[in-house]
């Protein structure tokens, strides 16, 4: 389970606003074996974490090229998986190494998607001529779509489904987006929202999607942050890109599998546009 909130703004009128900022947890069992953001890659231009689970090494939950390239996934709540599936983190990965724009990745991971269980991914493209953001669910429409300037939220659900900690989130995220902060408070304001552990419970919608699951689950994945044991949000991200192309981004990790152990890392490149 993830979640993400993004403003998409390809061609912003001010000098300091911002062609992307989002902002994405990152939940999984805390044992999982992870590595923490960092470049990879033929001369080293990606940046992303890397999930080094045994069978989906390499796959990725969110990451971003020099070239401007960016994915992101989220998963689909469903108690029914089949344990068979290709690994949804290749996703990401290949989109970051693949010479495909954005939106025909989304095609052509479209005619494949009865390979995966559920998931939920963004693409984008970052050019000096044109900014591009598509979004393809596998468990939604059967074509991908371009998504137009805005600000979106996404879950464990299609995109901008009504889930009331999606709601409640998009809003907090709103309100500071709007406000014009300097770039270290708007990444720790950030930082902020992805660490609200309040629940947003009862949630019918989310309840009618989880059938299988317990209540008890349902209600600790109701959270932006989410706490249960053993399983929870340990990665959270924020990522910036000016209107000159310059990126920023913050990787806050858990360690040790410890929820009171984090480290902050963050990352500033300019664009290969």
């Amino acid at each position: 389970m993830c979640i993400i909130f993004l403003k998409f703004d390809p061609r912003p009128a001010s000098k300091n606003a911002y062609r992307l900022i989002l902002a994405a947890n990152r939940d999984e069992v805390y044992s999982r074996p992870s590595k923490a953001a960092d470049f990879w890659g033929s001369n080293n231009e990606i940046l992303s974490g890397l999930d080094l689970e045994e069978g989906k090494e390499g796959g990725s939950w969110l990451g971003i090229s020099k070239r401007g390239k960016l994915a992101a996934l989220t998963n689909y709540l469903e108690a029914r998986q089949n344990p068979d599936a290709q690994g949804r983190g290749f996703l990401v990965s290949n989109y970051l190494t693949d010479n495909l724009d954005s939106f025909a990745y989304l095609r052509k991971v479209s005619s494949e998607a009865h390979l995966y269980n559920g998931f939920n991914l963004l693409t984008a493209d970052f050019r000096a001529n044109e900014d591009t953001l598509c979004y393809y669910g596998n468990k939604g429409s059967s074509e991908p779509i371009h998504l137009k300037a805005g600000i979106y939220g996404l879950s464990n659900s299609l995109l901008e489904t009504p889930w009331r900690k999606l709601q409640h989130g998009k809003q907090l995220f709103t309100s500071v987006v709007n406000k014009t902060l300097p770039p270290d408070g708007l990444v720790q304001e950030l930082l902020h929202i992805l660490n609200n552990k309040e629940l947003n419970t009862p949630d019918p919608a989310q309840e009618s999607q989880g059938v299988g699951f317990s209540k008890a689950i349902l209600q600790a994945l109701s959270g932006v942050c989410v706490r249960s044991p053993g399983y929870g949000t340990r990665t959270n991200t924020v990522i910036l890109i000016d209107r000159e192309g310059n990126v920023s981004f913050t990787e806050r990790t858990m360690i040790n599998c410890d929820i009171t152990q984090w480290s902050t890392n963050s990352f500033h490149f300019k664009l290969q546009e």
